[in-house]
């Protein structure tokens, strides 16, 4: 999909050097991008900021809507749309940061220079995100026609009493960063305004240092030609770490400029005029923490507009690189799915993360390798120390065993990795079960009751973590999120091929790493009523904060103990003192709502249960965060009252987005259904046909269909050679089909004829 729509926009590019610009103005050279050695060359052309393009199906209408030229007729139509990049006139960017959440909002302005001004195209919209993110919203105005959009959050019972509806094909993910929607038939020459609201997350670097990237990285053929088009970018940064400590950061992209500066608090603003927009993403490293282990209890009092009348907490735990802190000693039981469907690349990308993790084991580490299809195949019959000759010889072994072939079975593998740990008698080990997969299986919700049957019987010992990793969209997310819960264990995911190395090994180095286990609150137990995410706390570990957040009702404590149990068996106790999250100007419900919808969907999917979904929905609506149970909708708006006289195009290129939104009132009415941005609940029909992951089900064309394709391809061509090539691209069903139409119309229009003869002879 995504080289697709790469594909899209460099034919977009080849049809953007038909415009003319002007006496004097020379034509921007061919673009031609280097290919960075990451990537793919198809995919230079994907965006790397928010861009607007105009979907063009038509090239002869490809002009300049200001100085009309004449071009050469061009007999044919794009089919997919090829995609023009539109110049953009106005770049801003505000980043607030809570804890390890950022929301990002994108303000942009572009014209479309590239349609004649009698014409109307589609534009669309591309949206990169930064880490795990998800779309919130979108305001778009279209200036010079008085029209505007906005999306909304709906439950599937509204979307159906919702009038003229219709979903859009073209909203979806082009990749698992990258999502795309449409504005529906802008004029050439328009001016629109586009601003974008998402979230993600910070990377965690360990040391109490975050790591923030927003995409900021525009290419140079979104940059306007003129010299009197002044081109203004603006990035603000205000940064919330919930911690009693002063923020420190370095920003290598931008020259940011402290505005304000307090305990556990940072504003920052970049403001400049430039000649070419940004070509570096917005890149900050920020370091929130100094001690050994940094943390803090926030507690907040219900929203006005929450409709949960219980007060929320959150309690942050930041860990920290220390030569005293030990850590504990692993047993890693791996399980690698090597059913039909992870043929390829996705198989070479697990032995590269597995080869990368078994080299990360210390030698008084014990691993073992379950390869699983609808059978198993072990490394070795029980656990392996993991000294240099051992990881060597498992290596080798991954290499001539991890063979994609057969279906998938999930519950004997998982069995038998309970069976390689148990009788374990070394206290200060962690026993760990990672499992690898991109399928779905029937058995789900038997598999996770199983797995709290093991992880309750550990006899006085810490019970096996089960760390989960999903690949592609046909797994069940949300049933590898309740396994890993169970597990006390951590979940992650790659849906594309590329970053499955990258986030696998970033998972395991996360989830091995273990300095306090057996994590307990035991304050909480006195309040009369708390609900607790996620229900099981993990461990915490060097690689990854500890967040646990919840809803109670009572006397909240004034401060908070955490108790646990450390590598050498001591009792680790760690005492939060208790602050008002209000006092820090920390919208807890927003910062906290991604993890409780995700953790609430999943318990809704286990235990299957109306009230929990109702409860995802409420909690999607009020947040603005979407989830499985919530379409977003992009809603058309009239204007209803103009205030002021209708902008010029030089007004409108003088003025700021966010000054001209105040000329206009609106009301909301048509609408239009955005692609899902959830992962859903797994195919396990997908599953058991092995389709490699990431490749969807392609339905077999009709008839009908089949016809209707044809006779459109034959309608948009009109000169002899073009019908020949379309011909001979069409399949022998089609042309069998087609023929016995044109026959038909050949025996009514003999009848005619005949009809005609005899009624004349008669006569």
């Amino acid at each position: 999909m995504s080289c697709d729509f790469a594909g899209r926009v460099e034919q977009g590019l080849q049809l953007s050097r038909r415009i003319y610009y002007g006496k004097g103005v020379a034509l921007p050279p061919p673009v031609i991008p280097e290919p960075p050695p990451a990537r793919s060359p198809p995919e230079n052309f994907l965006p790397t900021a928010v861009t607007a393009y105009s979907a063009i199906y038509d090239p002869v209408a490809v002009d300049n809507p200001d100085v009309p030229s004449y071009q050469p007729y061009v007999h044919a139509r794009c089919d997919p749309p090829a995609l023009v990049p539109l110049q953009m006139l106005a770049a801003e960017v505000r980043v607030d940061c809570w804890l390890d959440t950022a929301v990002v909002t994108f303000i942009g302005r572009w014209r479309v220079h590239c349609l004649m001004a009698c014409r109307r195209a589609d534009c669309c919209i591309a949206v990169p995100m930064g880490e795990k993110g998800s779309l919130l919203g979108a305001d778009i105005d279209i200036l010079s026609e008085g029209r505007s959009y906005k999306t909304k959050l709906v439950t599937e019972e509204e979307l159906a009493e919702v009038e003229n509806s219709h979903r859009d094909k073209d909203s979806r993910f082009v990749k698992p960063h990258i999502y795309t929607f449409k504005i529906p038939q802008i004029d050439g020459g328009s001016i629109f305004s586009v601003q974008v609201t998402w979230s993600q997350k910070l990377l965690y670097l360990g040391d109490g240092q975050f790591h923030l990237t927003v995409p900021f990285r525009f290419p140079a053929y979104v940059t306007p030609f003129g010299k009197d088009i002044t081109k203004m970018e603006k990035v603000v940064l205000n940064m919330n770490s919930g911690l009693a400590g002063e923020i420190a950061f370095s920003c290598t992209s931008h020259p940011l400029k402290v505005v304000h500066r307090e305990v556990g608090r940072l504003n920052c603003l970049y403001e400049a005029e430039v000649a070419a927009w940004s070509r570096n993403d917005f890149d900050v490293l920020v370091n929130v923490s100094s001690g050994e282990l940094s943390g803090n209890v926030l507690n907040m009092s219900p929203s006005p507009w929450d409709s949960d009348d219980r007060g929320m907490f959150c309690l942050y735990i930041l860990p920290r690189t220390s030569p005293h802190r030990q850590v504990f000693k692993r047993k890693v039981v791996f399980l690698i799915d090597v059913s039909g469907s992870m043929q390829g690349m996705p198989l070479e990308n697990v032995k590269k993360a597995m080869s990368a993790s078994l080299s990360k084991l210390n030698p008084e580490d014990a691993f073992n390798i379950i390869a699983f299809n609808e059978d198993i195949r072990l490394f070795s019959p029980s656990m392996e120390l993991a000294t240099a000759v051992s990881v060597s010889t498992a290596n080798q072994w991954l290499d001539s065993n991890l063979i994609a072939s057969s279906g998938t079975d999930i519950m004997l593998p998982l069995k038998q990795a309970m069976k390689l740990l148990e009788g374990r008698t070394d206290v200060n080990a962690i026993s760990l079960v990672f499992l690898v997969t991109d399928g779905s299986v029937e058995n789900e919700r038997e598999i996770c009751n199983a797995m709290k049957g093991y992880c309750c019987r550990s006899g006085g010992m810490i019970p096996p973590r089960i760390c989960t990793f999903g690949i592609g969209s046909f797994c069940n997310h949300y049933f590898l999120q309740m396994l890993a819960r169970i597990g006390k264990g951590y979940y992650d995911a790659a849906l594309d091929t590329d970053s499955i190395e990258h986030r696998m090994k970033r998972l395991f180095e996360t989830s091995s790493s273990t300095i306090v286990a057996n994590t307990t609150l035991d304050a909480l137990k006195l309040l009369g009523s708390v609900e607790m995410f996620p229900s099981h706390i993990p461990d915490l570990t060097m690689g990854d904060p500890l967040i646990v957040w919840g809803r109670y009702k009572g006397q909240f404590p004034d401060s908070v103990e955490v108790r646990g149990t450390l590598a050498d068996t001591n009792c680790f106790v760690m005492e939060l003192t208790v602050q008002k999250a209000k006092d820090m100007i920390m919208p807890l419900d927003k910062v906290l709502a991604r993890r409780q919808i995700d953790e609430l969907t999943a318990r809704a999917w286990f235990e299957d249960r109306k009230e929990i979904q109702e409860k995802v929905k409420k909690l999607s609506i009020e947040t603005g965060f979407p989830c499985e149970y919530t379409p977003m909708v992009l809603f058309k708006q009239e204007d209803e009252k103009i205030i002021s006289k209708p902008l010029s195009i030089k007004e409108i290129l003088r003025n700021p987005p966010y000054e001209i939104q105040k000329h206009m009132q609106k009301k909301s009415e048509k609408s239009m259904v955005m692609g899902t941005q959830s992962r859903g609940f797994g195919n396990a029909d997908a599953t058991a046909k092995n389709v490699p992951s990431g490749r969807e089900e392609r339905r077999e064309a009709e008839g009908a269909e089949k016809l209707v394709r044809a006779v459109s391809r034959l309608g948009d061509r009109v000169c002899c050679m073009c019908c020949l090539r379309c011909v001979s691209g069409v399949n022998d069903q089609c042309t069998i089909v087609f023929s016995q139409i044109c026959a038909a119309l050949a025996c009514f229009e003999c009848l005619n004829c005949c009809f005609e003869v005899c009624g004349c002879l008669d006569v």
